[in-house]
Order: C-alpha cells, then structure tokens, then sequence
C-alpha cells in the first residue's frame, strides 16, 4: 500500500465529513473532557502548578545531609560524627602566605593582629587559635572557631561563616603583596553553593531560550513554538514544588533541581511536539479542529502514555541502589515525568482546543512551511533507501558501529569525585592546593569514629592514640608526633584523623584504607568500652559508595529492563517488538558509555571541554545514564512504532508500514532529538565534573539513538522480522492494555 492510500485509508476511519468518532478508552475520554472544559483545564493546571511551589516555600526544603549520600560503613562514621557535637567542626583556617620569598615574623605577627581585632567584632567567632607556620617559612595558618550551635538549634557552617568572610576579605585588601585566604567547610561549601546555583541559573537562561528557536525554527510559527516550551517550564515549577513538600520524607540532593530541569523540559517539549505535530497533519488532510485533535490524542496521546509510565518506571529503578542520593534524584524525575503526562492529557489538549488554527500564528516569515505538514524527510528518505534494500547488511554495520563505540566501556573506571576534582577556576580551590602544599596534614584523611558511653571516653582514647601508634609504625601514613583526636562536647563519640599523602582516590589512600579497616582498628578497638567504630573520610565514601553501585547496578538494571519489557508487550502485544526495545535500548546505554570513557578517561578533550582529567568515570553517573537513556529512549521508540503499527493495521506490506512510519515521524523525532542534544549540551559546560560528564553522554546517546537506532537499526529489523514483529502470543490477546486500538 501506497503512502498516498496510507492517508486516504486513515482519512476513511474518520468519515468524509472529518468527524471524529467517539472517545474511547482513557486518554482519549480525559482529553475530550479537558477539550470540553478547557478553561477550567488550564485554570486547575495553573493553580495546581502555583499550590506545589507555594507548598514548597511553607513546608521548607529539606536538603540532604553528607551521610545521606554514603552507603556502606562510611555512612555509618559520618552519621556518628553529624549526631555529635565536635568543637572543632566550625573550624575556618585563615592562610597568611608572601606571594613570593618567606614571610617574615613581624609581618605574619602584624596580620594575625589585626585578623584578631577584626574577628573579634564577628558574632559568631568564638575561638581565634595559635598560628602554625609552615616548614618553608612561607605561610601561617590561623584556626578560627565558629559557634554552630547545638542540637536542634545546630547550624550549618555555611549559614555562619559569612560575617567572618568579610573580615578576612578586608583584611586582603589592605595586603596586597600577601595572600590572606579563608577555608573550612562553611567558607567552601558556601562559594561551591553559590558557583552551582549559579551554573544551574545559567543552564536554564540559556536552555529555555535555545529551545525556543529550534522550536521556531521546527513549527516556523510563535505560539506552536511557545506552548511546548510552557508545558516544559511549568512542569519543571510543578515538579520541584512537590519535591519540596516531599523533601520531609526523602531530603533534597544537590543536583536534584538539575536533573528535574533536565528531564522536565526533555519529556515536557517532546510530548508536546507529538501532540502538535500530528494535529498539524490531521488538519492537513482536511479534518475538522475537534477531529484533528482527536485523532492526535487517540494516536500520539496514547504514545505519550506509554511512553511517559516507562520513563518513570526507568527512573524508579533507582530507588533500588540503596543510597540516598539516588533515591532523591529517583523521586524528582519520577515526579516530572508523571507531571509532563498529566499536562500533555489534560492542559495540552485543552490549550490546543481553546487556540484552534491560531496554534500557528503568529507565522515567521521564510521559517513558515504549512505545505510540509505530513510530507515525508527527503534526507531521511536518502537514509532508509539503503536500509530497506539491504536490511541484514544494514543490520550488521549499524551493530558493528554501535559495539565499537561501546567497546572501551569494558575499561571504564568510576570514582566518586572529592575536592581535588574540582575546577580550579573556583577561586576557593585554588586556596584549597595552597593550603594543602603549605600544610600536607590539611590534604587527605581517614577518619576513625567511636562511639562509647562517656564514662568510658578515657579508655577510647588510649585505644585511639595505640591505633595511631600501630599506624605510625606501618610506615604507610603521614607522619605525626601526636594523635589528631578530638572528643564531641557530650563526651559520647571519638574521633581520630589519620592524614596519607596523595589524592583522596590514589592508591596509597586506598591502601591504608584497606589497611586500617581490616587489621589496625579490629585489633584495638573491638573492646567492652567501645560500642561502635567505623573508618570514614574521603576515600572510605568513594570506596563504599562505588561498592554499593557495583552491587545494586545489575538489580536497577534487570528491574528496569523488566518492567519495560512487560510495558511494551501490554502497549503493542508482540514479544519480539519487546525484546527488539530492550535490545536496542541496551546498544545506546553502552554506546554512551564508551564515548564516556573516550573523552573523559583521557585529556584530549580538557581543553575542548574545559576539565581536568582525573582518569575515571563519576561512580554514579553509569547507574543515572542508564534509567534516564532507557527511559527516554521510549519516547522516540513509542512514537516510531506506533506510526508504523497504524500502517500495519491499515493492512499494507511491512516494508511499507515501516518506511512510512519511520519518515512521517522522523520530523518529530529530529526536532525532538536536536533540543535533547543541545539542552544536554548546554550541562556539558558547566562547572562540575559531574555535569559535563552527565551532558556528554546524554547529548552523545540521544543523538546516536535518534540517528543510528531509529534511522537504521530499527527499520532494518523490523523489515528481517516482517510481519513476525506484530504477531499476538495467545496469552496477550486477553491480557489488558495500556492503550486502546
């Protein structure tokens, strides 16, 4: 059958007046009452939307403590060290360094005077300690105690520690041939925050803008081009209002807000774009408004569906990694995902119903094109020409190309990123390598946390000071004459540093680490006066937390596949379709992968990208991309099959329904697939390691999957299997659908 009899046999179901038959099953009946009622539609929408931000700003957000990142005995140590009050834990170090030579006695003495008079006026400085100056001579640092509070009335150093960062920069200023720098954890915390929510201010004033005029440039009229990027927008507020109110049960990760734009405005545009899209052609084949919409929610209304309920379950399948981190990034994605389906059933087809043809206008001129609606795309009509001729040989390059971009993911290494990963164009990092080299005892530490009764404090600490002895000894930790041990303000919890040379990551960290877990600290302190010990710092959360991916990984990953699997034998009630998503799917995942290990593994792209190579792939970044590129992968392989299912129902040849389907959605698919890449794109040149790391490959597997997997993977398969692809086993045909035909 014929594209043009394709049209006309779809044209038929409707009737020769255009009319549209009545709503059945769910998405049709809940569009048809929101096209009904569209103004109350829009004004629920709105005020639902304005209800969960405003909910959010009573309720609090509730952010995640460092411990609710770890896993593991790491978790356990921090926990211990958050629960108890340490004197020392709002300790802010002032470095006093010449900017050349050694600085002198009177100089240093001079500005550790005047830094004292000048803390003295901050509040919140409690405690201004005795300098330390370096071996070389060249620099002094000055501890400088916060008062945090206690208990419920405990606060964060990064909400204190502004006052004193004024006092440190006026003193700066009246010295400008030295150094005289500020660090701690408030100091970096609070700079780190502020260069993030930034990034993450940035990211969205250029994303929303970019996505405008790709859209302009797909729709060539300002209100087509407008609603997706509003539907996106207002899910994304919607969204993170709830995960405000919902912070009280999961706490707030950092780069939750990050993931909810990505996602929100990904699913929320691409869902809008089917929606108008396919309006557009039933309106060019001469229905009616009402029928046109009709049709678009009975067709790419029910793709979205299916689509949007895979992609949130794709993103469940973290709340199995058993961290906390994950769970956060789990419950605000599956929240803007579930929210972008409710506005594409409900407020999107009502928007479209209240604007009728005026959906476009205003017309752009030269980017206007009504005469292209329905049309096929000649380019990837030059692609699929080939495909379709010689499907196996098609087949087997497309494979062959996608394992070999796959292949040096088998060389991947994951590290969980620490301070020395961060980009050193934050000028606190900077600080941060002058204090380290001046003071090595400053850089990496293991932690060792004790909890006993307090009767029992003196004990534990002979036991601790006998730890640092037997560490001393090995040869295999920085030297140090005393033990750094301090005891917390209610005498209930212990804690011994013991510092390595080297990144948190390197080999002797991970050494001792080993060391001290399994031999030096069983063989003191498992005793009747210690209740619970465990090894914590910086290289035990990286060490713990990339265990606890390694373990829980293939249980998201055969979750996901699972219930994707079921979701799509219930959707389209063909088992080799099913197995052929996951497949494919799987080649994607992979692909970005190994295109992950490429650029970052290596320093090639440093300058491309602007980042420092660390050697690794950030530990839990292979879990996200895997749930966040299954799952949306679903909305371009959804979208495509269901095309071709309606030419197959039509009763044409395989190849027929294939190449119809595949070029009557390949507009969509490119436009969608172009504000993907250039969206993750823009993440790609944030700060963070993690960011770019996250923009890279989601930009690299979506353009591979739009491109390679729907141009030439999926058609040449499809046209092997032939009609085999839409066979029913006898157990579906009285199974439930997801959708109705």
């Amino acid at each position: 059958m014929s594209v043009t009899e394709d049209k006309d046999a779809a044209h038929q179901r409707t009737g020769p007046s255009g009319g549209a038959p009545p709503p059945r099953g769910f998405v049709e009946r809940t569009a048809a009452w929101s096209m009904a009622h569209r103004k109350t539609t829009i004004l629920l929408w709105v005020l639902a939307v304005v209800l969960a931000y405003g909910a959010s700003m009573v309720t609090g957000v509730k952010d995640q403590e460092d411990a609710d990142n770890l896993t593991g005995q790491a978790a356990v140590a921090e926990r211990m060290m958050d629960d108890a009050d340490f004197a020392d834990e709002g300790v802010e170090r002032v470095l006093i360094q010449a900017r050349e030579g050694k600085l002198s006695v009177a100089t240093s003495e001079a500005v550790v005077s005047s830094l004292r008079k000048r803390y003295a006026d901050v509040e919140a400085v409690t405690k201004v300690g005795g300098p330390v100056t370096s071996e070389d001579g060249r620099s002094v640092l000055l501890p400088v105690t916060l008062d945090l509070g206690s208990g419920d009335d405990k606060k964060k150093p990064k909400g204190v520690v502004g006052p004193m960062l004024k006092a440190t920069e006026a003193e700066q200023k009246a010295h400008a041939d030295l150094r005289v720098e500020q660090l701690g954890k408030g100091s970096l915390t609070k700079d780190l925050s502020a260069r993030l929510g930034s990034d993450f201010q940035r990211a969205e004033f250029i994303s929303l803008p970019l996505t405008l005029v790709i859209l302009l440039v797909a729709f060539g009229a300002l209100l087509a081009a407008g609603l997706p990027v509003l539907l996106g927008l207002t899910a994304v507020i919607f969204a993170m209002g709830l995960a405000g109110v919902t912070s009280l049960i999961v706490p707030v990760n950092e780069n939750q807000a990050s993931l909810i734009l990505l996602m929100g405005l990904a699913v929320g545009v691409d869902y809008s774009l089917f929606y108008i899209r396919r309006r557009r052609e039933e309106r060019a084949l001469g229905k009616s408004p009402e029928a046109a919409l009709r049709i678009a929610a009975a067709t790419s209304g029910r793709a979205v569906l299916v689509s949007g309920l895979t992609v949130a379950i794709a993103m469940a399948g973290m709340f199995f990694s058993g961290s906390m981190l994950f769970s956060s990034l789990a419950l605000g994605t599956v929240l803007v995902v579930l929210v972008a389906v409710l506005g594409s059933l409900t407020v999107l087809p009502a928007a479209l119903a209240g604007l009728g043809d005026k959906i476009d206008r205003p017309r752009i001129p030269l980017l206007w094109r009504r005469t292209n609606v329905g049309k096929e795309s000649r380019l990837w009509a030059a692609v699929l020409r080939p495909v379709l001729k010689v499907p196996a040989v098609s087949l087997v390059i497309g494979l062959v190309a996608m394992l070999a971009l796959a292949a040096p993911a088998l060389n991947m290494k994951l590290k969980l990123p620490g301070d020395e990963d961060l980009p050193r164009s934050i000028p606190i990092m900077k600080t941060y390598d002058r204090v380290v080299e001046a003071f090595p005892s400053e850089g990496t530490a293991h932690e060792v946390a004790v909890e006993h009764d307090k009767s029992r404090s003196g004990e534990v600490a002979e036991a601790l000071t006998a730890l640092h002895k037997k560490a001393m000894a090995s040869g295999r930790f920085a030297a140090s004459k005393k033990p750094d041990l301090e005891l917390s303000q209610d005498g209930t919890v212990s804690r011994l540093e013991l510092h390595v040379s080297g990144d948190a990551d390197g080999k002797q960290a991970k050494e001792t680490l080993k060391l001290l877990r399994s031999d030096l600290a069983p063989g003191v302190l498992e005793g009747d006066a210690v209740d619970k010990w465990a090894v914590g710092g910086a290289t035990a959360f990286s060490t713990d937390f990339s265990k606890t991916l390694e373990d829980r990984l293939p249980m998201v990953i055969g979750f996901v596949i699972l219930i994707c699997l079921v979701i799509m034998l219930l959707a389209f009630r063909s088992v080799a379709l099913a197995l052929l998503t996951g497949v494919l799917n799987l080649l994607s995942v992979a692909a970005a992968y190994g295109v992950l290990v490429i650029v970052f593994q290596h320093e090639w792209a440093e300058n491309l990208l602007g980042f420092d190579s660390n050697g690794a792939v950030v530990s839990w970044l292979p879990l996200i991309l895997f749930v966040v590129l299954y799952g949306l992968s679903m909305d371009y392989h959804v979208f495509v099959l269901s095309r071709i299912r309606e030419g197959v129902k039509l009763g044409g040849s395989t190849h027929a329904a294939v190449r119809h389907g595949i070029l009557t959605s390949a507009g969509v698919v490119t436009t969608a697939a172009v504000i993907m890449v250039a969206v993750f794109a823009v993440f790609a040149t944030l700060s963070t390691l993690e960011m770019k790391q996250l923009g890279v490959g989601l930009a690299v597997a979506i353009l591979l999957d739009a491109t390679l997997i729907r141009g030439v993977l999926l058609p040449a398969a499809l046209t092997l299997l032939g009609s085999r692809a839409w066979r029913e086993p006898r157990l579906l045909r009285r199974a439930p659908a997801i959708t109705h035909d």
